[in-house]
């Protein structure tokens, strides 16, 4: 396993996924006082690892028909726009 890789690919993941709906929502279901801590644990971490399966394999299945690079600046163009729309409409 190449560790420099895991590493900026778990930052960067990481601190994405801090402050957005998917973490709130996760505390939400937290807080119920009825619901196993562990239960709300378990649940969240299972999802993101299947939303991240589905990144995994749909990247590689993209990959094999346009150009990785190609898809690197289609991304990044997609996130430059997501941000323009969000500080647009802040």
């Amino acid at each position: 396993m190449d560790w420099k890789i895991f590493l900026t690919i778990f930052a960067s993941v990481f601190i994405a996924e801090l402050g957005d709906k998917t973490q709130l929502a996760t505390m939400l279901f937290a807080v119920d006082k009825e619901v196993s801590k562990y239960t709300v644990f378990f649940a969240a971490s299972a999802a993101l690892i299947v939303a991240s399966a589905i990144g995994v394999l749909a990247g590689t299945l993209l990959s094999e028909y346009i150009n990785p690079k190609y898809l690197q600046y289609v991304a990044g163009v997609g996130f430059i726009g997501i941000g323009i729309f969000t500080l647009y409409h802040a």
